[in-house]
């Protein structure tokens, strides 16, 4: 069992590696294509600190553990807020956009919504079984491109500011090469994430939505964690609380979309049971909006959040 976690710890950090180094290659490509550092921003870093959740899911879903690609998106949008946004507001208080209270939060309780819709096929039948089929992805994929467009709308009225980190830029050799060995990293690092996630399930008798749930979801989280946590210290509570919003949006329609479209994934319930202990974490991030202080997120708020991720976890080791 140690052999098979310090495998899994070493998958871990070989996909978070390939994922930077995609990042750092394509958006040295695209500067020096002319594109907008803030256009690189919304799609290609996005998606890279989003490529982690997506490689882990692609690969469960073609094993055909796909108890392992809804844990990794229902616990990754759980920690990003209960974990990631509650450690970065111990940190300091973080005032949010009112743009992002009314608009980009309620995006993301649409998201962990229509999953929810989507995945409920009982509701509608007791003789169907709950399963996100390939029409359902499409759906997915639809609100994606309206939630891109949003995105890119929103740049065009100015409405987002540059930022202000500089982009650092590579030769083309070396661009390129960053790229491809990203991919290869990203590859082999799920391949070993989610073999050695399936092997420690076995062996120790759990099953594999709470791996997918726990230490799948968190690992694959820590490039919103770095990034959130480093804006907080910074004092950009834009990008810290953005940033969780944008994964979590990213994770239901995109990841899950593709994942749902190249594969259908039966829901348990068990996992439905975390769906909505997922939409209820999410309509408590925006009520945090109204609480306190307005538009802002306190430390006393970060530290509820904590205790109720916590709280979560106890819950899932006592389901087993």
């Amino acid at each position: 069992m140690i052999l098979a976690i310090i495998y899994l710890i070493i998958g871990l950090v070989v996909l978070i590696a390939g994922a930077e180094a995609l990042v750092r290659g394509a958006s040295s490509v695209s500067k020096r294509a002319g594109i907008q550092p803030i256009v690189i921003g919304l799609t290609i870093v996005a998606f890279g600190t989003s490529a982690p959740e997506l490689i882990v899911n692609l690969i469960s879903a073609f094993k055909g553990t796909t108890d392992i690609a809804v844990g990794n998106i229902i616990g990754s949008n759980i920690a990003n807020i209960l974990l990631i946004l509650g450690v970065s507001t111990l940190i300091v208080d973080l005032k949010v956009r009112r743009n992002t209270t009314w608009k980009e939060i309620p995006f993301a309780i649409l998201a962990v919504v229509a999953l929810f819709v989507l995945a409920s096929d009982k509701l509608f039948d007791r003789n169907w079984e709950n399963v996100l089929t390939r029409i359902d992805g499409l759906v997915l994929l639809g609100f994606f491109a309206v939630f891109m467009y949003y995105a890119f709308d929103m740049f065009r009225r100015k409405n987002v500011e540059e930022p202000a980190e500089e982009i650092k830029t590579y030769s083309t050799p070396i661009a390129f090469l960053l790229i491809l060995g990203g991919l290869l990293f990203l590859f082999f690092g799920g391949q070993l994430l989610v073999s050695q996630a399936i092997i420690l399930a076995k062996l120790a008798g759990l099953s594999e939505i709470l791996i997918g749930l726990t230490i799948v979801a968190v690992g694959t989280s820590l490039p919103e964690m770095a990034t959130s946590v480093i804006a907080a210290l910074k004092g950009e509570s834009d990008i810290a609380i953005g940033n969780v919003v944008g994964s979590n949006i990213f994770n239901i329609f995109y990841i899950l979309g593709v994942t749902c479209v190249i594969k259908p994934i039966p829901i348990g319930d068990a996992a439905y049971i975390d769906i909505l202990f997922c939409l209820a974490v999410t309509l408590i991030l925006f009520a945090a909006m109204f609480i306190g202080k307005k538009h802002m997120l306190q430390r006393w708020q970060g530290g509820a959040f904590i205790f109720l991720y916590i709280i979560y976890i106890l819950y899932l080791i006592q389901r087993g």
